[in-house]
């Protein structure tokens, strides 16, 4: 059941993070705060497609 995804900053749109996640326990989009390298700061990251 668990599917890989990749975050995206929500800022500058890079695709920064490469994680897991469960489908039944967290069926909608995934947001987080992470660090962004290219922002320099931490910033909201959602899943993309």
């Amino acid at each position: 059941m668990r599917v890989k995804i990749t975050l995206v900053c929500t800022e500058c749109k890079q695709r920064n993070y490469d994680t897991v996640k469960n489908k039944k326990n967290d069926p909608d989009r995934l947001e987080m705060k992470k660090y962004c390298r290219f922002c320099r700061k931490h910033t909201l990251h959602k899943e993309s497609k």
